[in-house]
């Protein structure tokens, strides 16, 4: 990505005041910097299209930016084409809904009461399953241990936990991950993962690359 440097946060989750938090606290510089976001932006938190509309902000004012597909914004697709609804509503994602409600009705997960503004549809349909650097993956879920990289199925890559979680597998670059919740980011030999339960009301993360420090912000 032509960039010195490059931070990685992980599964926001609807957390628009933890991103607005841990961005006032990394050193990340616009224009030198780039900045990759793991996916998991929508969904359970309390304000997901505000969560977009500030990616939305970051990519139109800076490069090096790359924004991951996560599980959810996956979900939220495929809930939007008719398929699987049952399915995202119940992994949380009536509270997105909810955010996109059309204006004056009454609150509601029915595709009818819910309005998505073009440009976040876009945004949705542009994300990457896979960032690649000098000696990293970025990824939202991982990788199925076993399988080239280049092989890989997109379902792993969104969903994976188990084998890959405990796996000492050399994919051939360390791999940073979300998805997978855990109290500290899990560091190992092969993987770093960085869901520090954003999700749930704990920690968002960020993890500086080359230098692999951590940063955290609460609400």
């Amino acid at each position: 990505m032509g960039a010195k440097k490059t931070f990685v946060i992980g599964d926001i989750h609807g957390q628009l005041g933890m991103l607005e938090n841990l961005m006032a606290k990394i050193p990340w510089r616009p224009g030198k910097d780039a900045l990759v976001f793991l996916g998991d932006y929508v969904d359970r938190g309390p304000d997901s299209k505000g969560v977009v509309d500030y990616l939305l902000s970051l990519t139109a004012n800076y490069s090096k930016i790359r924004c991951i597909l996560g599980n959810h914004e996956g979900m939220l697709l495929d809930y939007l084409a008719g398929v699987n609804r049952e399915l995202y509503l119940v992994n949380g994602g009536g509270s997105t809904l909810r955010t996109y409600q059309r204006h004056g009705k009454h609150l509601s997960t029915q595709p009818r009461d819910v309005e998505i503004p073009e440009e976040h549809i876009m945004f949705y349909n542009s994300l990457q399953l896979l960032v690649e650097l000098d000696g990293y993956y970025l990824i939202h879920a991982g990788f199925r241990p076993g399988i080239p990289v280049a092989m890989q199925a997109r379902t792993d890559m969104l969903w994976i936990r188990e084998p890959f979680i405990s796996s000492n597998y050399d994919f051939g670059k360390k791999v940073v991950f979300g998805h997978t919740p855990f109290e500290e980011p899990r560091v190992m030999k092969n993987k770093i993962g960085i869901d520090t339960g954003a999700a749930y009301g704990r920690r968002l993360c960020c993890l500086e690359l080359p230098s692999e420090r951590f940063y955290f912000a609460g609400l």
